[in-house]
């Protein structure tokens, strides 16, 4: 499962990845916000997504604000979400394979659709490389000292 997010920012290019997500035969979820007027607070989404991504096992989050920082912030003040704001494919190629990321973050006012989409397929389709340093570092970004 996908749970998708956003602010007002965000609205536009959620929409392209939820259409783009339904092509391609993902489940999502879209958990807000839903129209542009009024402004929506990006913590109280962020927050949902996350609440969701950690109750479910194995789902993921989408998340789109202005520029993905404040939602990656929100995101990650829940234990179990490893939120990356990502800005290209390589860096989300990376989160996935080295951090185990499971909230994307992007900017919707800093993105173009393409390269956005893009960044969604790469989100899903690459794997954690289950290398022994790579689990210990999530397992020490978890659980700090």
């Amino acid at each position: 499962m996908i749970y998708l997010g956003s602010d007002h920012a965000g609205l536009e290019l959620k929409k392209l990845i939820q259409k783009h997500l339904q092509e391609k035969g993902e489940k999502e979820v879209d958990l807000g916000a839903f129209k542009i007027e009024p402004p929506t607070d990006y913590p109280e989404i962020a927050h949902e997504v996350a609440e969701k991504v950690v109750e479910n096992q194995g789902s993921k989050g989408i998340l789109v604000c202005g520029t993905g920082i404040g939602m990656c912030m929100a995101a990650n003040k829940h234990a179990g979400v490893r939120g990356a704001n990502c800005e290209s494919k390589g860096t989300v190629e990376m989160s996935r394979k080295h951090n185990d990321s499971n909230v994307l973050c992007l900017g919707g006012r800093v993105l173009d659709t393409k390269t956005a989409l893009e960044m969604v397929d790469t989100f899903l389709d690459t794997k954690f490389e289950t290398e022994e340093r790579h689990v210990r570092r999530v397992q020490k970004i978890e659980k700090p000292k």
